[in-house]
């Protein structure tokens, strides 16, 4: 049974950082080529792609609003990823969700997602 699990949101002013962290379980970065997304959906809105990452491959996706200011990376021994958030904007306000996507497409797994705060 395949888990994510997405910690680290939280309250920042804007300019602030912030780090989430998806934790899986039932999923080996090293056995399958894996695509590892962050998500996010702000009040009233659809649901964005964040930045993406393969794991098996040093392949990054990010949307244009976060490049330059968000991260993201994995650590194939944990089977986790991370989103590495720095110059927060009131506008990142969102839940956060972590979706892992088998190559083939043939299976999609959602977190239940961390809630983004930033106000001042």
């Amino acid at each position: 049974q395949v888990q994510l699990v997405e910690s680290g949101g939280g309250l920042v002013q804007p300019g602030g950082s912030l780090r989430l962290s998806c934790a899986t379980s039932g999923i080996t970065f090293n056995r399958l080529p894996i695509t590892m997304s962050w998500y996010r959906q702000a009040p009233g809105k659809e649901r964005e792609l964040v930045a993406a990452i393969s794991t098996t491959a040093p392949v990054t996706n990010y949307a244009d609003s976060v490049k330059g200011r968000f991260t993201i990376s994995r650590d194939n021994t944990k089977n986790a990823v991370y989103l590495q958030m720095n110059r927060l904007k009131v506008e990142d306000t969102a839940v956060y969700y972590c979706k892992a996507k088998t190559r083939d497409g043939q299976h999609e797994f959602w977190g239940n997602g961390t809630l983004v705060t930033v106000s001042s």
